[in-house]
């Protein structure tokens, strides 16, 4: 019973990552997938979030310090935080050409890039 309950649990939360349109903080994949297992806590969801991510199913994002997840095999892309209302978005466009190997000056040689904007999601920006 133990393990069918643990692999639902690590399914559901798989799920919601799966189904989110950016990086999730711990407590909104929380909320989210209690709509599934009103049972779920907290402790459980941060342990399964360290086995999908030990697993490469997941992979954390941290922006401003704080950690989000998402589901792994994304490709290359950046994110969008609403300074209204708090959410991440993927964005699926690259904003910067800036392949790796370029030498940015003063010698710098890129490997990778990681890019966030910031302001209004279309949805806080029309209110």
């Amino acid at each position: 019973m133990t393990a069918t309950r643990s692999t639902r649990q690590r399914d559901v939360i798989a799920q919601v990552l799966g189904r989110a349109t950016g990086p999730l903080a711990v407590p909104e994949i929380l909320g989210l997938a209690q709509s599934d297992l009103p049972g779920l806590g907290i402790a459980t969801v941060y342990r399964t979030l360290k086995l999908l991510t030990e697993q490469g199913q997941i992979h954390p994002v941290t922006l401003d310090g704080e950690t989000r997840y998402e589901a792994a095999g994304k490709g290359h892309h950046h994110h969008f935080s609403c300074t209204r209302c708090g959410r991440v978005f993927t964005l699926h466009t690259c904003p910067v050409t800036l392949p790796s190997g370029t030498v940015y000056p003063g010698g710098f040689v890129v490997e990778a890039h990681e890019v966030t904007l910031y302001g209004q999601c279309p949805e806080c920006a029309a209110n």
